[in-house]
């Protein structure tokens, strides 16, 4: 007898509605890319816990993976003129990304060829006329050819042409500075396939670093990437989120090894939720960001919904000063919808919430992770010109509702993410379990994770 459809491993959905419901009842014309999905059953053996508290697993990441991937290193807006610098460091590499005086973008090891001794101190951004080593003077010019040394005459062996600083692939896309170590990776287009053709680079080179967060974290870096890698999670750590959220109703896709997605409506209540709200009672609760203090002035017509008119306040007021939304979706300006790029980044392309997340290992740390939040807010269109914000640090016990300029309604969401994160390390280290056990669907982006990371790992 044949098996039903709904009872094969991965087929089945929660009950309600579902994203493409919501799309389809959407006010403007939803792009393909939002109405195609891309998901088949990946297995669904466990997932080792040794894959997070082994020492020797995350050693062979260091040298098998993050050698050889591509990462963003930092924005344009970082390096905006001839001489900026901007140094980039993940496990024990250290990338200097420059503006050389031809305004070209370029990336070396940050290792002066005389004796390895570093050109510029790891975490720091700045300018400098050239770059010169503090041991013993060796100097480089913006574009990495050595200048000069001190005692030449000491040098015969040395050749200065063939003394240029280590070159390291640097790819914009998308007003992001990527670098990988690797001189054979693929082209970064290529690699970044099919975001490029989904989002326009020029969605995220009309915004700029508004806000940026770093903060500690006592967990390997796999943990805390995958903390948002699914909506699971919603129901239990952010269960004040499931009046305006779809939570167990988020769909799921992924494409390439290397590219996977997840769209979170915004908008629609829980399913598991057991009260009735009207739709303006939704867009009353509808607060992220800034959409508390324009809640009360907004009124859900007769017939429509909040998603609806939450939408329509964004096309007005960033229309007001930045690019045109008339046409945009519903779905693209109010909901979550956020690509994961191996092995460590999420870009969220949505109007209303553009926020990028990167994940790298603090150090050498195996169970230390630096998580990098950066809010990109829409350039003004008149050219009026804007700060680029500068780093704010949190170690791991400091939460996000200190930092200033943070709504303390988000700061609470993700101080209850980041929370749960030692408790996953550490229950990783306690367990007898051999392995995580991953949901078919709603964990899918974690279980392509592993699989792309496998294969990094078995090359």
């Amino acid at each position: 007898m044949a098996e039903s459809i709904s009872n094969k491993p991965g087929a089945a959905r929660c009950p309600g509605i579902s994203v493409q419901d919501l799309l389809a009842s959407d006010s403007r014309r939803v792009p393909d890319y939002l109405t195609t999905q891309s998901y088949e059953f990946l297995g669904d053996e466990d997932i080792p816990f040794s894959r997070y508290t082994d020492r020797a697993f995350f050693d062979e990441e260091i040298v098998k993976v993050w050698s050889r991937t591509w990462q963003w290193a930092c924005r344009e807006e970082h390096i905006p003129e001839a001489g900026d610098y901007y140094v980039y460091d993940v496990g024990p590499y250290s990338v200097i990304v420059m503006r050389t005086d031809s305004g070209e973008i370029k990336a070396y090891r940050n290792a002066c060829m005389h004796r390895g001794t570093k050109l510029k101190p790891s975490f720091t951004t700045g300018f400098c006329t050239s770059l010169r080593c503090p041991y013993h003077g060796w100097e480089y010019a913006l574009d990495g050819t050595l200048k000069s040394f001190p005692c030449e005459w000491d040098f015969p062996h040395v050749n200065p042409s063939a003394m240029s600083l280590s070159d390291v692939r640097a790819e914009l896309w998308g007003g992001f500075v990527f670098v990988n170590l690797d001189p054979d990776a693929v082209p970064l287009l290529e690699y970044l396939a099919p975001l490029p053709e989904h989002i326009d680079s020029r969605v995220f080179e009309q915004r700029y670093v508004a806000q940026h967060i770093q903060k500690e974290l006592n967990c390997n870096w796999k943990i805390a990437s995958e903390a948002f890698l699914e909506a699971y999670h919603v129901m239990e750590t952010h269960s004040q989120l499931m009046r305006t959220n779809g939570d167990a109703n988020t769909q799921y896709d992924f494409y390439s090894d290397h590219v996977n997605r997840l769209i979170n409506v915004a908008g629609t209540p829980s399913v598991f939720l057991k009260e009735t709200l009207t739709e303006q009672e939704i867009l009353d609760l509808f607060l992220i960001g800034d959409r508390d203090d324009v809640g009360a002035e907004l009124k859900v017509p007769e017939g429509g919904t909040a998603r609806q008119v939450m939408a329509q306040h964004f096309r007005d007021s960033v229309g007001a000063s930045g690019p045109d939304l008339s046409e945009v979706s519903d779905s693209e300006i109010v909901d979550s919808i956020a690509y994961f790029v191996f092995p460590n980044q999420q870009f969220f392309s949505g109007v209303s919430f553009p926020i990028v997340y990167r994940f790298r290992p603090l150090g050498m740390q195996h169970d230390k992770t630096l998580f990098d939040l950066i809010l990109l807010k829409t350039r003004p269109m008149d050219g009026s010109p804007v700060a680029t914000a500068e780093p704010y640090p949190l170690k791991a016990d400091e939460s996000y509702t200190r930092v200033p300029g943070m709504d303390p309604y988000v700061g609470h969401v993700f101080d209850q993410d980041t929370g749960n994160m030692q408790a996953a390390q550490e229950g990783a280290m306690a367990t007898d379990k051999a392995g995580a056990t991953l949901g078919n669907y709603q964990e899918i982006r974690i279980r392509h994770f592993h699989q792309t990371l496998t294969k990094y790992l078995s090359d």
